[in-house]
Parts: structure tokens; sequence; C-alpha cells
């Protein structure tokens, strides 16, 4: 008898090629007709364990992984919470007009409306992040060459205060060698100045779980000062705006700031003959300056809003403040029993640059008149634009 053939390899995989393929066209077609032979099934209506969620690991290392896995939630997701394609039209839509702008598409338990800046941890219950919520927030527009004045004026500071740092030379980790460095907010853009910073990284919105806004510049001297204190004094005589008395000859504009040796606060001074055409008006009242304001929560939400965005020195804002607070004459004043030094260090005149043959300092300075003129007519314009479209006549006077 003769040996049985074998088959050669190539034959063999040639008949399982063709095995595969009749298999997969069969179920193409069963699968077709089981399509049109049943009525369609809702997923929706398929019980979906509850752990299902908690069984699928998220992470984090493996971005592939938690790409697939993050689909599969959104998926499911959409199937438990919308009830299926088929009943798409027939969703019911979410409208809150009075949601924040924006907003009116989500439902109101889920708007966060306002933030904070309380650095979180990346790991363990967000219930359990803050040991303590500070109730004030100091900030200061600092360059390198006073880091020594600013690290002994935060100092001052309990741990009731965020610090914020604003840095205009953009030198930021030669700070790190200071223990409180480590803890605070830095941020960081070259040649601007602290209204610049303040309406860009201190919204209302975000700055809202304090009590009160220190904004504060580099050349302070707070050897005699005390920030508890300080809030203490301002809390008892109800003043939403206020700053430290100054010491006398030490950089003293007006006589407003000029601290005084015999009282807590005044709110009220005596200026040159002709400055005041009201007792109650700047800048015999009614009145500080800005080179260290501290605002309340209430008072800084209004502030906020009329600083202007190209008018970055803020000169001009000083006169304007008492728009913010009503009666002014009561709401703003100066605190003579927590006093500082203004040491007056001219540090931004240095960021700016030689033109025309002027020094980088005076075209910093003429820039800050101009600013002044501007703001001024700005808010006397706004005043009688306002006026104007209410049919009501202006006072004898709208400026600043």
């Amino acid at each position: 008898m003769g040996t049985p053939m074998k088959r050669s390899p190539i034959s063999r995989r040639r008949n399982e090629t063709m095995r595969l393929l009749v298999t997969t066209f069969i179920g193409v077609v069963f699968g077709f007709f089981l399509g049109v032979t049943f009525p369609t099934i809702s997923l929706t209506k398929l019980p979906l364990p509850t752990n299902l969620f908690q069984s699928i690991d998220l992470t984090i290392e493996d971005k592939y992984s938690a790409l697939s896995s993050q689909a599969l939630l959104n998926v499911l997701n959409s199937l438990k919470g919308h009830g299926g394609s088929s009943h798409k039209n027939n969703d019911p839509k979410i409208w809150v007009p009075s949601n924040p702008r924006g907003a009116e598409r989500l439902p109101p338990g889920i708007v966060a409306s306002e933030s904070d800046l309380y650095t979180r941890r990346l790991w363990g219950l967000p219930s359990e992040d803050l040991i303590i919520k500070p109730r004030y927030l100091v900030t200061f527009t600092v360059g390198l060459m006073q880091k020594s004045n600013i690290d002994a004026a935060v100092k001052k500071f309990s741990e009731n205060f965020t610090i914020m740092l604003f840095h205009y030379d953009g030198q930021t980790s030669e700070w790190a060698d200071l223990e409180w460095s480590k803890r605070a907010i830095h941020v960081s853009t070259p040649k601007q100045t602290k209204w610049w910073y303040a309406k860009r990284f201190l919204h209302p919105d975000i700055v809202a779980p304090y009590d009160y806004i220190f904004i504060w510049d580099e050349d302070l001297g707070l050897e005699n000062f005390n920030a508890e204190e300080y809030i203490k004094l301002v809390a008892k005589h109800g003043l939403d705006i206020s700053q430290p008395g100054l010491a006398p000859n030490s950089g003293l504009t007006w006589q407003m700031t000029k601290g005084r040796n015999d009282t807590e606060i005044h709110k009220e001074t005596e200026e040159r003959p002709g400055w005041c055409a009201d007792p109650h008006l700047p800048p015999c009242a009614a009145f500080i300056e800005i080179m260290a304001p501290v605002f309340s929560r209430e008072a800084w939400r209004c502030v906020w809003h009329m600083i202007q965005n190209d008018l970055v020195h803020g000169w001009g804002l000083d006169f304007a403040l008492r728009r913010c607070v009503e009666p002014a004459h009561e709401k703003i004043g100066v605190v003579d029993a927590q006093w500082i030094v203004h040491q007056t260090v001219p540090s931004l005149g240095s960021q700016g640059k030689s033109e025309n043959g002027k020094a980088p300092w005076e075209g910093v300075r003429e820039r800050c008149r101009r600013e002044w003129t501007m703001f001024q007519d700005r808010m006397a314009n706004a005043e009688m634009a306002y006026y104007k479209a209410m049919g009501i006549d202006p006072p004898n006077s709208t400026t600043t």
C-alpha cells in the first residue's frame, strides 16, 4: 500500500483562510437579519451595576489606559443620564438666567461662581486640604533689590494672611531661600505695576473669601506695624478703605495720610487753602493714597471695576475711591495707631526706557501724569453720559 499523501503547509493555510472568510461572512449576514427582525434594545434599560464606575482604574501614569477609561466613563454617563439617542429631542433643557453669565446651561447646584487663592494638595480628601483658611490677603509688587525689606515686612503678617508677590523684574527663584516664600503665591510678568497685576489676578470673585485685601508697594517700613491689630481697628471704626498712617517726613504728599499721635484713626484733615472745595471731599476727607491701601471685600469689588486696563500707574485712582463707599467721608480713613514708613524708593523708574534723550525714570513719571489726566477725563465723561442717559441734571462738578 502506498503512503497517504500529506498536505503541504501552504495548502493548509489557504484552507484556514477560506474557512475564516466564510465564517465572517455568515456572521455579518446573521447579525444584519437579527437587527432587522428584533426591536431596538435601549442600552439604558439594561441594569448597570453601581460598582462599575468604582472598578474602572484611571491610572494617570498610563495616558492611553486613562484615555480609554475616560472615554468609557463618558459613554456610560451619557447613556445613563440621557436615555439614549432615540429620545434626544425630548430631553429637558437647562437654562437658568440667574446663573453667572455663560453658565446658564448648568444646573445651579454645580455652579461655583467664586474661587480662592488657597493652594491644594494633589492627594487625599479635598475636605482635608486646608488646616487653616486665611481671612486676609496681602500683596506686594516687588523687585529683587527689595528682598530684605519685603522679608521683614512679610513677617509682620500672621498665618491669617495669604501672601502674594507680584514680581516686576521677572526674578522669582531667587526668593526660594526664604521660608515663607514656599507658602507664598508668586506671579511674574516683567515691567508691570501693581494695578496691572491687581486687575488681572485679583478679580473680586477670586479674592471673595478674604475680608480685607492689602495691595501694597515694596518700599514700606513696617517696624511699628502689627497686621492683626490693624484689622481690629479697621473693623472697630467701620473703614472699608484705609491705610496706615505715615511717619512724618517719610515721603508725605498729602496731609491726610500723615500719622497722628493722639487718636486711633482719623477721617479728615486740613490742607492748603483752596485745595478742598468741600471738607467731605478729597484731599481733605474720603481720601487715602495708593501706596498702601487696604480694601474690604465689598469695596474692592467696586474698585476693581474702576481700574482701567491701560492705565497701570493708578494716579488719580485715590481721588476716585470715594465713589465705591457711602458715605465716603465715614468709610475711608487713616489708621494712626498702626503706622508705617514710606521709604520712597523709586524702583519702577528703573524699569522704564530711555527715549528722546530722557532718562528711564523721566518717561515713567511723564506717563504717570498723563494717566492721571486721562483718568479724570474718562470719569467725567462717563458720569456726564450717565446723567444724560437718565435725564438727570449733572452736579456742578464731576471731576475726580
